[in-house]
């Protein structure tokens, strides 16, 4: 029996996440169902392709990964099951998997088309879990759609580099539990463009000369732990998952604020790299 993950928007408060898990229970008693998050910004397709992208490797193959993230079925947003590096993922073709599988050939892409044989105005209950039902059970994927050769592709995701190649102009692309504030700049495009330049990051009103490969390192622990002051600080670091992110070192939005609150970040706003 395959493993299916959940990812939506739908929060803790409503019914809804518990209306899905009743509905697979109902067709797969057995099932694993995981929680990936219900926390998702409402039709965020940039944070849900953020944590999908940094969750489904520590999944084995097969595993079955329902994204319920901006899902109603219109013209433009077509239901599809990709197939890649050996797991399947259910969703609305918004932009989410190029995003999640960014430089990584899919296996398969199959556009859904069962929905006249269901009576339905909640697609990832009615139809996202038939899917994911069916491919659990080990049926073909051409039972539940047609073979297509492309997903829709989102565009200006990649950070900017001038002409002169001194400067990266990249975006925030997620705000964490603790506030801290993801970039789409990761290490190895970081380091190909700086090329062990000296360099100064912007913020806002921030600057920072410093990448940090751990949040301690801002922490002077020769001085006594009485006297040290670097609760509050703020920080560059490259995160668990290579992306440039401006942290708070414990951060807590009650007694110092966090590096979204505090620098008035959200999505999509700037993070500016100079080199010298």
């Amino acid at each position: 029996m395959s493993i299916i993950t959940l990812t939506t928007d739908f929060g803790i408060k409503d019914h809804f996440t518990a209306n899905i898990k009743g509905a697979i229970l109902s067709e797969l008693p057995e099932a694993n169902i995981i929680d990936i998050s219900h926390q998702i910004s409402p039709f965020n397709i940039l944070e849900a392709a953020y944590i999908i992208q940094n969750s489904y490797k520590s999944f084995p193959v097969n595993t079955i990964h329902i994204i319920g993230v901006d899902s109603e079925l219109t013209l433009e947003n077509k239901h599809l099951v990709v197939k890649f590096e050996g797991q399947y993922f259910i969703c609305a073709d918004n932009g989410i998997m190029s995003m999640a599988c960014l430089n990584v050939e899919p296996e398969k892409i199959v556009e859904i088309n069962i929905h006249d044989k269901l009576i339905s105005n909640f697609s990832v209950l009615d139809v996202f879990v038939k899917v994911a039902c069916h491919i659990s059970r080990g049926g073909a994927l051409e039972v539940i759609g047609k073979s297509i050769d492309k997903i829709k592709s989102v565009k200006n995701l990649s950070p900017f580099i001038n002409e002169a190649k001194n400067q990266i102009i990249g975006n925030v692309i997620y705000i964490d539990n603790y506030g801290n504030v993801i970039t789409n700049i990761t290490k190895s495009f970081f380091r190909e463009i700086s090329k062990s330049r000296e360099f100064e990051i912007s913020v806002r009103n921030y600057k920072f000369k410093k990448i940090h490969t751990k949040y301690s390192d801002i922490v002077n622990f020769s001085i006594d732990e009485n006297r040290r002051n670097n609760d509050g600080q703020a920080l560059a670091i490259f995160n668990s998952s290579s992306n440039l992110e401006i942290a708070i070192y414990k951060s807590n939005p009650v007694n110092f604020g966090t590096a979204a609150s505090l620098m008035g970040l959200n999505i999509l706003d700037t993070v500016t790299i100079n080199f010298k």
